[in-house]
């Protein structure tokens, strides 16, 4: 039996608009498409091994899982100077090493509501327009619901906690809803 040699995984740093959060971009895709997975505390890694180990680390608050790159979000006491090439080192060994990053797919399915053609439109401004943005600043943001003129979204990764997290979400988000959709959505909120 020939054993293949390990894939070199190659991982960049992009900082984003919460100072307590970096982006560790992996050249390879880790989840599907679409699918983010968000570890607020070591009690939702359970599925989740790589999060488990970087919970270890004393300093490391919550990890999030998205297309091809994994945010740690740290402790205001730790500098990133100090941490951040222990972390990108350990996912990195994590990552060639073989092992999956979850044990269990899908978990975090958002709550189903009826697809209306308003919730389709919905949607399809989240994927289009907002998502793309909210991802490259190491976040995710995902439909709840909407009832009564009002757009929940789920907000994760580095948006969890970001001081412009309020800010982007009623000058950038809900303005943009407001403009496209006038007569169906009259604001935006996010859970939690």
């Amino acid at each position: 039996m020939i054993q293949t040699a390990p894939k070199p995984i190659s991982i960049y740093l992009e900082s984003n608009p919460n100072p307590n959060s970096l982006k560790f971009v992996v050249n390879e895709i880790l989840v599907p498409e679409g699918m983010s997975f968000d570890f607020p505390d070591p009690s939702h890694a359970k599925d989740a091994p790589l999060a488990q180990e970087l919970f270890m680390y004393p300093f490391v608050e919550r990890v999030f899982y998205a297309s091809n790159f994994v945010t740690v979000t740290k402790k205001g006491d730790v500098e990133w100077i100090e941490v951040q090439n222990i972390l990108r080192e350990h996912i990195q060994k994590f990552l060639e090493s073989g092992k999956l990053i979850l044990d269990q797919r899908g978990e975090m399915a958002p709550a189903e509501q009826e697809e209306t053609e308003t919730i389709k439109q919905i949607k399809s401004i989240l994927d289009e327009y907002i998502r793309p943005a909210v991802e490259q600043d190491g976040g995710a943001i995902t439909f709840h619901s909407f009832h009564e003129g009002i757009v929940t979204v789920r907000l994760q990764g580095s948006c969890s906690g970001c001081p412009s997290s309020t800010v982007t979400l009623k000058a950038g988000i809900e303005n943009l809803f407001k403009r496209m959709m006038p007569d169906t959505v009259t604001g935006v909120q996010a859970l939690g």
